[in-house]
């Protein structure tokens, strides 16, 4: 379990929020604890996602729930978002085609954030890290990182990514 901690951690601080194989809150758990935090839960998808203290959760507008949003989380030099997009019921397969025809969109993974089929990606010049996941209602759920640049905050990224789950 701790060498998948380093892991994670390495990647992040290489701007990278690829992960190997899987990643699962109880590797992580313990880093966790020693961070303020707490699960925020997104009821429109049942899914939960440990949010660290220092982020604080903003208020969306009413365009930015009809791009999809349903959380937005960040401080004076970070930020976490949470989008959910009608993608018409395309595959995680099919997603990744498409975002390697992206040119802004570099390191593409595909494996599993505790139990879910997931891709991580990092957008290039946004210095952000994106896990994506389908949903059952052909959807794409979508947690962004950013910046990566941001050593202490890439670390927490790790933690962040690794607490996605359903609830």
């Amino acid at each position: 379990m701790k060498k998948l901690v380093v892991l994670i951690l390495a990647l992040c601080m290489l701007c990278s929020v690829a992960f190997a194989n899987e990643l699962t809150w109880a590797s992580v758990e313990e880093a966790a604890s020693q961070i303020a935090g707490e699960f925020k839960t997104f009821d429109e998808i049942s899914v939960k996602i440990w949010i660290p203290e220092v982020l604080q959760a903003v208020e969306l507008s009413d365009e930015d729930r009809e791009s999809g949003y349903i959380g937005y989380f960040a401080s004076d030099d970070a930020a976490v978002a949470v989008q959910y997009v009608n993608m018409e019921g395309m595959s995680l397969e099919e997603y990744e085609a498409q975002l390697k025809e992206d040119s802004e969109v570099s390191d593409i993974e595909a494996g599993t954030v505790n139990g879910l089929p997931a891709l991580s990606y990092a957008i290039k010049d946004k210095d952000t890290g994106v896990v994506a996941f389908t949903t059952e209602m052909g959807y794409i759920l979508e947690v962004a990182c950013g910046p990566l640049s941001n050593e202490g905050f890439a670390q927490m990224v790790g933690i962040i990514l690794s607490s996605i789950q359903g609830c």
